[in-house]
Order: structure tokens, then sequence, then C-alpha cells
């Protein structure tokens, strides 16, 4: 999976649209292959990050756990420092 997909379930406060509509165009760019849409593409690279984003809500929506919500600034932490022993 691409690295700068995040997870965005379980977190408090949950993920607003902004964080589930940049997951849906990181995954569209990643199964494009491309960053940025040629004209003839950008209709349907739009499309496609709006149905992502809509279906990611539904899911983010229908999940449940009984594990306890996570904290944002933690798991920031914690990829700081994965990032930290890669380089």
């Amino acid at each position: 999976m691409c690295r700068n997909i995040r997870t965005l379930h379980n977190f408090e406060p949950h993920a607003t649209s902004d964080e589930v509509h940049a997951a849906a165009v990181q995954y569209v760019r990643k199964i494009a292959g491309t960053t940025k849409p040629s004209h003839a593409n950008a209709e349907a690279f739009d499309a496609a990050v709006e149905e992502v984003a809509h279906t990611t809500q539904h899911l983010l929506n229908a999940l449940v756990t009984t594990a306890p919500a996570k904290n944002r600034e933690v798991e920031a932490e914690k990829r700081r420092a994965r990032f930290a022993a890669r380089a």
C-alpha cells in the first residue's frame, strides 16, 4: 500500500471528509500511475476520486470495533519514529 495513505478508522475525532478525500486522491494516483492526469483523463480521474471517497466514507461509517480509539498525535509520532529508523 502507498505509504501516503493513512489509516482512517478508529480515531477520535473521526476522520474528516478532507482526510477521506485526500486518501482517495492518493489511492487513485497510485492506481493510475500518475500524480496529475492529462486533460483527456481529468474527468475520469476526478470521478474515480469522488467514487472512492464516497465508498470509503460508507466503509468507515459501517466499521465497528471494541478497541479504544487511537490518538492522532501518538500515531503521528510512531510514523516519525519509523521514518527516522529507515533513514
